[in-house]
């Protein structure tokens, strides 16, 4: 059994289950699967949102939360299970006014059929609202009891240095997270400014995209066609200098090791600073197995050093 995470008050699974496909990719039963079979395999921590998937045609955002709500009761194991969410995207709850904010929690919590959100994150930032009153709506929803933590994704550093010095003056509550969008063919969004933010303020991180949209499955090859809603803005990095080179240098370690590409993938990003939890999506049961494998695979410094030099 894999090691679990440290995020705040919360103990997590080093691989969050993204429910993103949840509603749009996988439909209900197909998502009872792969959340009963991501459990089975010592998980405990799944990453949602409020506008998942409101991009699918026909609908309207919440269907992902609904789904995971809806297996929650089934199964009774809300206690068991770390529940994230993200608020500020939902179609009918857009930006972080205070009113909007916290409308956009209740509505979250109402769908995922629970009386808390484990983690709660601001999913895009909202410059037209002062962090002073973005992190006081975020404050009141943890004192009433409806949130434990507090997190941001796709905030800039110096609104994410000033929410948390503005919390510690304050007594307030204190993001403990930061979700970017990290992973081997994208670098250069994270590394720099925000993540040195990040290390400073004592924020851990939990990059989406892990897997840069299925890319680092190894599944997508020059003349290949792949089945799957994401192929197009996955097939784009092989058309990149750095695609082909990560893929050499994952093929290589992985025929070493005997064991799937993006378990070396994930294992790559576990070992950069911050990161205790990288999120991956599962739309089959059979794509589970190298997302929850990947935690009992140590890179050796070489391993890691020809990934790190094939992404630069």
């Amino acid at each position: 059994m894999a090691d679990l995470k440290t995020i705040g008050s919360l103990n997590v699974f080093p691989l969050a289950l993204g429910g993103n496909v949840f509603g749009w990719t996988a439909d209900r039963a197909t998502s009872f699967a792969v959340l009963d079979g991501y459990v089975a395999g010592g998980g405990n921590f799944v990453d949602t949102a409020d506008v998942y998937s409101a991009f699918a045609p026909g609908n309207r955002g919440g269907e992902s939360e609904t789904i995971i709500g809806e297996w929650l009761a089934a199964r009774g194991n809300r206690d068991d299970v770390v529940i994230a969410t993200k608020v500020g995207r939902h179609p009918d709850f857009m930006g972080l006014k205070p009113e909007t904010l916290k409308a956009a929690a209740d509505a979250s919590l109402r769908r995922l059929g629970t009386d808390r959100i484990d983690l709660l994150y601001t999913h895009f930032d909202d410059p037209d609202v002062p962090v002073e009153e973005i992190v006081t709506a975020l404050d009141d929803l943890v004192r009433a009891g409806k949130v434990r933590e507090i997190a941001a994704s796709n905030i800039e550093p110096d609104r994410l240095a000033a929410s948390v010095a503005f919390s510690e003056a304050e007594g307030r509550a204190r993001y403990v997270a930061l979700q970017p969008h990290y992973n081997l063919v994208e670098r250069d969004a994270y590394e720099g400014p925000p993540l040195d933010t990040a290390a400073r303020l004592g924020l851990v991180s939990l990059p989406y995209f892990a897997l840069a949209a299925g890319f680092l499955t190894g599944k997508y090859r020059p003349g290949q066609t792949v089945d799957s809603a994401r192929a197009g803005r996955a097939a784009q990095y092989l058309e990149t200098e750095r695609g082909p080179k990560v893929l050499a240098a994952l093929d290589a370690i992985a025929r070493e090791r005997d064991v799937p590409v993006p378990s070396i993938a994930l294992a790559w990003l576990a070992t950069r600073p911050t990161v205790v939890a990288p999120i991956a999506s599962a739309r089959t049961v059979e794509q589970l197995g190298p997302l929850l494998a990947f935690p009992e695979i140590e890179l050796t410094a070489e391993e890691v050093d020809a990934l790190t030099a094939a992404s630069a």
